[in-house]
């Protein structure tokens, strides 16, 4: 029987749930014993993943036809480091509050590595490691946040359809049209625990 290939994707983003540790959010915050999950897993939360080639991300056809195909018309890169990110400190502590947005966030890691933490259909939270030539759309709707990795380095490009509108909704935020529409489309779909309506 052949063996199934493995998903290419899977080299440069990995997803497992976190502990509930206070510790550096830098840490990987496995589960003991590590409970992983699969990118098919994060594609039934809304979070679709690609790999591409970052060493060619300025004339990669794959990445053009995903921007055609998905109306990405806006880019720009963010470095986030100490030594390149102004008030560094802040803007990570901001990245780390949990929130939405009311637009999807890509981001395509070009350069070394972050974790953007997301929300399953229980409220547990999925921590998705994201490493050079990894991109990921998380949906509009979805709590999320972000920090860096003990490498504490990234660059990544943004996308976005249209004029970028950066705003972070801060957690409870269940009211907005985006939100609701998030579980009407992932939550309620899937019968999840309806309890994640639940203002936290």
């Amino acid at each position: 029987m052949a063996v199934p290939d493995k998903d290419p994707r899977e080299e440069v983003i990995q997803a497992w749930y976190m502990d509930d540790s206070n510790e550096d959010q830098r840490l990987p915050h496995h589960l003991e014993p590590k409970q992983y999950l699969s990118l098919q897993q994060l594609d039934e939360l809304g979070v679709l993943s690609w790999r591409l080639d970052a060493d060619k991300y300025e004339t990669d056809e794959e990445l053009k036809k995903i921007r055609r195909d998905r109306n990405y018309s806006y880019m720009d890169f963010c470095e986030v480091c100490p030594e390149k990110l102004p008030n560094y400190e802040e803007k990570i502590k901001n990245f780390y509050e949990e929130h939405l947005h009311t637009d999807e966030e890509i981001r395509y890691c070009v350069a070394g590595s972050g974790y953007f933490d997301v929300r399953d259909l229980n409220d547990k939270w999925i921590r998705i490691w994201v490493k050079k030539g990894a991109m990921i759309v998380l949906p509009a709707g979805i709590y999320h946040r972000f920090t860096l990795d003990s490498d504490n380095y990234i660059k990544a490009m943004r996308l976005f359809v249209g004029d970028p509108v950066w705003t972070p909704h801060n957690r409870p935020n269940d009211h907005l049209p985006a939100r609701k529409e998030y579980l009407k489309n992932f939550v309620e779909k899937e019968g999840g625990n309806q309890t994640i309506n639940a203002a936290a």
